[in-house]
């Protein structure tokens, strides 16, 4: 019998044929709605991953910036307004309350993304030191208000100097009109990923350096370089330092990020001040704002001028161990000549451990070999000497400078009240001048150096042991090693970075790496600091790594003990699990996300057969959505009873387990004409999708609930109580149904089965580009705790079979796209099955003994659905 005569049947009232022409008319209208359908189920799963990037997002550990919350917005506002078009085009008239909410939402959304930048007060282009403290942050970038504030509050010595502003900055871009072409290359490659940065930063960096300062601002920085040197009667060469805004802030510290030209002369002031804020576009500052959330206006560049001070030694000092929190004590690094060998961990260090109490005393002393040192050119530049002699292994302090540090370092983190990350120079006098102070980022991790895990039998013998804690945890990645800039630009994500030297550039890495293993460096390096930052395990000072992981290819790097293992070590990486650090909390990008977010993300139509659950009631895009898709199924299979036609429009299918299933064919889903009948059987479907589901679903008999002690089920009564929609003696309009919604290529089946909610849909066919299956997974009878444990073990049986996840409370989503049609039927079998035999697992996921057996069960049966012989795809 043809597909026409079939839904001519269809349309009879009580076995009476209708008139031809009305039934014409109503073909072309299910025709209509099926279309309308389709498209509104489109919108849906686009809507539902744009939602599932920002929950990501939301983790905080994931990189990206201003063009990614305003398209992610509105995207998933387009995508909502969409499925409202398509419902209210399925039933006009009837959801008008819709509209109004949507349009709520998005006018609060929109007064969110529209950035209002204060009105700019007129601020000079140049500030000399003497007139900097904090309070002018916003126009000289937090170092250099920093270095004004320890100067002129707590009258330390610093170099004499001067700084150019953030509004030299904002002229420098007006005058040549380069703020429009670095907004457009930066929005390419937040965009496009990390593989774009260093083709855009070499763009960017290139149209700044080749343009020409605007000739006030060129004759401000000279002037002040000639008041300064009235004031030192001399010339001096001087240091050209990065001050961004935002740069040295708490938890963005951009260490060792931007860059720093050292004993330039009068001369090449002008063309250095270019480079420096070229720099502000490096791939490493880059990966850097993006990860930490950071707008590209509010990293504006200040730059510092100061004295250069041609020192004798130098180096890092921290006001507490940044490894660890219960230890007080002042950390001091140092090295002959300029602090560069010690802040670019290029050389190893001597090391002065300072007790605060109860009087300050030196309780470690560590002098290494220091075989290379900065010095300054006399004329300008600086040099690297690889031959120290009778110097490299000399203390590079006496005891009483190191107490003399120590004491600057209490005295500047009372003043703070948190601990400091100070850099320092002794001049060829014996005077202490600083040249940075900024927030210290103190862990709870282990102290330094490494502790040996003596609780750990059956860790396998380790490839390499020694070497420094930078960053402490444990990870395991494959071996990449990074010895010049082409190797960063194939580092793949998850690897572990191996270098013989811990540079600053390579920190454009690390929110791609499990790892870091550098051979030289220490735990006051500009690398380690951002390492600490991004939560990334770093063991530095590793000496002879490289050729002990040479040929390596997947190591497990415990920073904690300063080892390194061979393959992966569960024991260790599940001892060492702990949640990711939520990197972006505080930024300003991150504070928009979480608040438009709020208008989104969050679900709180939770049940249909609630009175609360109306179109007036949508808080969030996310509840439309979901209100929109509930109403869009029931418009379905109204569809016949609208129009006095039988509810048999839907066949209830033949099924030897004791649940209603209930199918819609909407098209072409069935081999013959059942439109006289109530039933269908199994062997008259010929819908792919719902066929590969039905084979997951009936392949192994369910066993029925498990066992539950006697808190699982106390915890479920109590749910009951809170929630009668679960009660199964609660009869709701489709409490006890399961529906299917089918064509020969398409399955929609939203399910409640016991407690839970399921809905999955899945287009499979012969064009692979257009396949996909998405599954949705709510609900439970036991307390949250063990729902998201429940929801936890689904995803991590999905994830093994190659679906994307996400988990929201006790909510979870999988996709999978993209594949062959026997690929997709697979993934349908499993998706089956689970929907069957997860059901009451929520209540005895308190119990390790019984999930572990579970899972065992599950994995065993499901390997074995997926090597029986295919099932008919119809």
């Amino acid at each position: 019998m043809g597909r026409l005569q079939r839904l001519f049947n269809w349309f009879k009232s009580d076995g009476a044929p209708i008139d031809e022409a009305d039934a014409r008319a109503l073909r072309l209208e299910f025709q209509s709605r099926y279309h309308q359908f389709k498209l509104l189920l489109n919108a849906n799963n686009q809507a539902l991953e744009i939602m599932t990037e920002l929950e990501k997002a939301l983790a905080g550990n994931a990189p990206f910036g201003m063009k990614f919350i305003r398209s992610r917005v509105m995207g998933a506002y387009t995508r909502v307004y969409q499925i409202v078009k398509h419902l209210q085009a399925l039933a006009p008239g009837k959801y008008k309350a819709l509209s109004d909410r949507l349009e709520t939402i998005r006018l609060s959304l929109e007064s969110m993304l529209v950035r209002h930048r204060p009105a700019e007060s007129p601020a000079p282009l140049v500030l000399p030191f003497s007139v900097l403290d904090k309070s002018v942050a916003d126009q000289a970038g937090m170092k250099m208000a920093s270095i004004g504030e320890i100067a002129n509050r707590l009258h330390l010595t610093v170099p004499d100097g001067f700084v150019v502003t953030a509004r030299a900055f904002r002229l420098f871009l007006e005058h040549n009109d380069l703020k429009t072409e670095i907004q457009r290359r930066i929005q390419s490659a937040e965009e496009e990923g990390y593989h774009q940065l260093y083709t855009t930063s070499a763009d960017i960096r290139r149209l700044i350096q080749e343009a020409p300062l605007p000739p006030e601002l060129e004759a401000a920085i000279l002037e002040a370089y000639r008041e300064l040197a009235a004031r030192r009667n001399r010339e001096p060469n001087m240091a050209v330092r990065s001050s961004a805004l935002n740069e040295d802030r708490e938890g963005t510290s951009f260490a060792g990020l931007y860059h720093s030209a050292l004993n330039v002369s009068r001369d090449h002031l002008t063309e250095v001040y270019k480079q420096i804020v070229a720099a502000a576009y490096s791939p490493a500052v880059m990966a850097y704002r993006f990860s930490r959330g950071l707008a590209d206006e509010d990293t504006e560049m200040c730059v510092g001028i100061m004295e250069m001070v041609d020192a004798v030694s130098g180096g890092v000092l921290y006001s507490a161990n940044p490894m660890n929190i219960r230890d007080p004590s002042v950390i001091i690094n140092s090295a002959w000549g300029l602090p560069k060998a010690v802040v670019d961990g290029t050389t190893a260090t001597d090391l002065f451990q300072v007790a605060k109490s109860p009087a300050l005393s030196i309780t470690r002393r560590n002098i290494a070999a220091k075989e290379k040192k900065y010095v300054c050119y006399p004329a300008e530049g600086v040099c690297r000497l690889d031959d120290t002699g009778p110097e490299m292994m000399q203390a590079s302090l006496t005891d009483r400078q190191a107490i003399a540090l120590a004491e600057l370092a209490v005295r500047i983190e009372s003043y703070y009240g948190c601990p400091q990350d100070i850099e320092w120079a002794i001049d060829g006098a014996g005077e202490i001048i600083l040249l940075q102070c900024r927030p210290l980022q103190v862990l709870t991790g282990s102290p330094s150096p490494p502790t040996a895990r003596n609780d750990q039998a059956d860790l396998p013998p380790a490839l390499f042991q020694g070497g420094i804690t930078a960053s402490p945890g444990v990870a395991s990645g494959t071996v990449h090693r990074v010895l010049k800039d082409v190797d960063a630009l194939q580092f793949p994500n998850g690897a572990v970075l191996v270098t013989d030297r811990a540079l600053a550039r390579w920190a454009a890495l690390l929110p791609r790496a499990a790892a870091v293993v550098s051979e030289k460096g220490g735990m006051t390096g500009h690398l380690a600091n951002v390492a600490r930052e991004f939560g990334v395990p770093a063991l530095f000072g590793a000496e002879g790594a490289i050729d002990r992981l040479e040929g390596r290819e997947q190591i497990t790097v415990d920073a904690d003990a300063g080892c390194i293992y061979p393959g992966r070590v569960q024991s260790l990486l599940t001892l060492s699990e702990r949640p990711p650090s939520n990197l972006m909390a505080g930024t300003p990008v991150f504070e928009l996300l979480e608040e438009a977010c709020q208008l989104i993300v969050p679900l709180t139509l939770l049940d249909p057969d609630s009175p609360a659950f109306k179109a007036a009631n949508c808080q969030t895009l996310h509840d439309i959505t979901r209100f929109c898709h509930e109403k869009s199924v029931h418009e379905m299979f109204r569809f016949g009873k609208a129009h006095r036609f039988p509810e048999r429009s839907s066949k209830q299918l033949r099924a030897r387990i004791p649940m209603q299933w209930w199918v819609l064919n909407l098209d072409d889903g069935f081999k013959t004409d059942v439109a006289g009948e109530r039933y269908v059987d199994i062997d008259n479907i010929t819908s792919i999708p719902m066929l590969a589901l039905w084979s997951g679903i009936t392949a192994f008999a369910w066993e029925g609930p498990p066992p539950v002690d006697g808190k699982g089920f106390v915890s479920v009564m109590f749910q009951a109580t809170q929630n009668q929609a679960l009660l199964p003696t609660v009869r709701t309009t489709m409490a006890n149904r399961n529906y299917f919604m089918i064509s020969k290529n398409y399955c929609s089946l939203q399910s409640r089965l016991g407690f839970h909610f399921c809905i999955t849909e899945a287009l499979v066919g012969d064009r692979t580009a257009e396949n996909y299956v998405s599954f949705q997974f709510k609900g439970g009878a036991a307390d949250f705790n063990r729902r998201l444990k429940r929801v936890r073990f689904v995803e991590e049986i999905l994830d093994g079979h190659g679906f994307r996840t996400a988990v929201t409370k006790d909510a979870l989503r999988a996709r999978i796209e993209q594949y062959d049609a026997e690929t997709m039927i697979e993934k349908l079998k499993v998706l089956g099955y689970l929907s069957i035999h997860t059901r009451q697992l929520d209540m005895i996921m308190a119990n390790p003994a019984m999930v572990e057996r579970y899972r065992v069960q599950i994995r065993k049966q499901i390997d074995t659905l997926l090597s029986a012989s295919p099932a008919q795809a119809g």
